[in-house]
């Protein structure tokens, strides 16, 4: 994935954006924000992103500007306006420590408890406690937006003219997918719960973001990504007033944001530079990846130190999963294992400047090529302009056959979706196409999910009722309805869903008299015992039909004629 999102608490959650910035002043001309602290030890200062920058003050802060320490403790530490300090709506909730919460209940124990019974209550207290995860505030969300890996490469070792036009191509991703955030994602939420009250999902007037660059990974191989915190604080579209963000579209965008992400950082490369693009097998428990073409599997491999190294803890722990259960993890634990494997082998953050690791990279570089790392990153983006698709170059046809298809992936991996799992998959068949602009991209994308959506079975019933208009959306919903929640399945699934309630309801499978359990279950254990009527459940090996199979037996006794194979 090219996105990932974490949650931001409040408070200081966000100084660890401050640590590797360069103290230098910046102000150099003719120097992108990349290049400009190409000297300075550290990664450039963050700069202000979104629609929503316009509101804070009095229009003082623009897109671009830099990021002042001060200001950025004012909007997610304190959830206050940048500029003028004024609290942007509620402020954050506080919720109590750990310590604070243990003390406050072992106070309300009775006084008539004695010390043995008061020890055991105070002991329980601490332990349920500690069980217990703190609740903090959130401030805001931390979305990193890297680039594909062959292009972390081509971009360390090319001269600097290259390196300024992919960081440039970078941003321009990062911007757009940003605006289409605001666009299709951003919502906040107005109304009550109480009573016969509702609770509406309406639009804000965009995002507040600080957008931090890093260059490389925690080993020290290139990897050019940018963290962009999204502020927890939007305006309301239609009263002005400032509400936190809708957290639940945040959440299940994500996957859909990755795909679209790097198809459109591949539109502005192929757009700048011509390159091409292959999608390249990456092994068990893997999704294929997307490199550019000419940039060798073996460089790509020389800089990825920190991806071997979260794999071969992976793997450690997909071993010890199997020798505990006796099976291979299904995918998704495979993801919690791998996500397990990233944090253990994390290593510090070493702060360096991009001219030192620019030399180090390429001289790895010529090593691993055979030849100057500089010319052969030149040759590589030097090709002649493609043709580009428009939206309207692809036939009506062909994205019905994609929804189709899209439904068919879809299907394979889920029961039942929803419109961000059909975005994404979209994106992942369009990927192989370059399209002229963002809009052309987004609007190929947004029809095949629809295609998909129609030859989907919808599950979500509809409105019992018509919402007024000023209660809907430009599209026709209801406000009362979340954006993209409406719950899909196929007619496949269903027919599926049925064979298996029907197999599950046929009790005419072979079948163990009771007096062959109860004699097997009553056979001499290892140590001599013999399995007796109050013993606990017991797991034996039968002979049936030729066949020898584990069966668990509950205790002997009136009634008890059910075995599990």
């Amino acid at each position: 994935m090219t996105v990932s999102m974490r949650v931001m608490s409040a408070g200081d959650g966000y100084k660890y954006l401050l640590r590797t910035v360069a103290a230098a002043d910046g102000n150099r001309p003719l120097s992108t924000p990349l290049t400009r602290y190409y000297m300075e030890e550290g990664t450039p200062p963050g700069r202000w992103l979104g629609a929503g920058v316009a509101a804070l003050g009095k229009g003082e802060i623009q897109v671009g500007d830099r990021v002042s320490e001060d200001q950025l403790q004012l909007l997610m530490g304190t959830g206050c306006d940048p500029i003028t300090g004024d609290k942007l709506g509620l402020g954050f909730p506080a919720y109590k420590s750990q310590d604070e919460r243990i003390e406050a209940r072992i106070a309300a124990l009775g006084q008539t408890l004695t010390p043995g019974a008061k020890g055991e209550a105070v002991a329980q207290i601490v332990a349920e406690e500690t069980a217990r995860s703190t609740r903090r505030a959130v401030a805001g969300f931390d979305f990193t937006f890297s680039i594909p890996k062959s292009t972390s490469v081509l971009w360390a070792v090319a001269d600097a003219g290259v390196q300024a036009l992919i960081g440039e191509a970078h941003h321009r991703a990062v911007a757009e997918v940003v605006a289409f955030m605001e666009r299709e994602v951003a919502a906040t939420r107005t109304g009550a719960t109480a009573g016969d009250g509702a609770v509406a999902q309406v639009e804000v007037t965009g995002l507040i973001a600080t957008a931090f660059d890093h260059f490389d990974s925690r080993a020290g191989d290139p990897h050019l990504h940018t963290h962009v915190v999204i502020s927890n604080k939007v305006k309301t579209d239609f009263d002005g007033k400032w509400r936190s963000l809708d957290g639940r579209p945040m959440h299940a965008a994500v996957v859909a944001l990755s795909e679209l992400h790097e198809a459109v950082f591949a539109d502005h490369m192929t757009r700048t530079f011509g390159v091409s693009w292959e999608a390249r097998e990456m092994g068990r428990d893997h999704n294929p990846a997307w490199a550019i073409t000419g940039v060798p599997e073996e460089l790509i491999a020389e800089f990825s130190t920190r991806a071997r190294h979260i794999d071969a803890e992976t793997d450690r722990l997909i071993a010890e999963y199997v020798a505990a259960h006796g099976r291979r993890p299904a995918p998704a634990a495979i993801m919690k294992l791998r996500a397990r494997a990233t944090l253990a082998t994390r290593p510090e953050k070493q702060v360096r400047s991009l001219a030192d690791l620019t030399a180090e990279w390429r001289e790895r570089a010529t090593k691993a090529l055979g030849r100057d790392a500089t010319t052969w990153a030149r040759e590589v983006t030097d090709n002649d302009k493609p043709l580009l698709l428009r939206a309207d170059d692809v036939p009506l046809d062909v994205i019905g056959e994609l929804g189709r298809s899209v439904i068919e992936v879809v299907g394979e991996k889920r029961s039942t979706w929803r419109r961000w799992n059909l975005m994404a998959e979209a994106s992942r068949q369009t990927m192989g196409w370059r399209f002229a602009t963002m809009h052309d991209r987004e609007a190929i994308v947004a029809m095949v999910a629809d295609a998909a959506e129609l030859v989907s079975v919808r599950l979500t019933p509809p409105e019992l009722a018509s919402s007024p208009v000023v209660l809907r959306r430009p599209d026709g919903s209801s406000v009362f309805r979340p954006k993209s929640s409406t719950v899909f399945t196929s007619e496949s699934q269903l027919a599926a869903e049925d064979r298996l309630l029907e197999r599950a309801a046929n009790l005419a499978g072979p079948t163990v008299p009771l007096a062959t359990v109860e004699k097997t279950t009553r056979r001499p254990a290892a140590d001599g015992r013999m399995l007796g009527d109050d013993q606990a459940d017991a797991l034996t090996r039968i002979a049936v039909s030729g066949r020898m199979l584990d069966v668990l037996v509950g205790p002997a006794g009136a009634g008890n004629t059910t075995c599990w194979v």
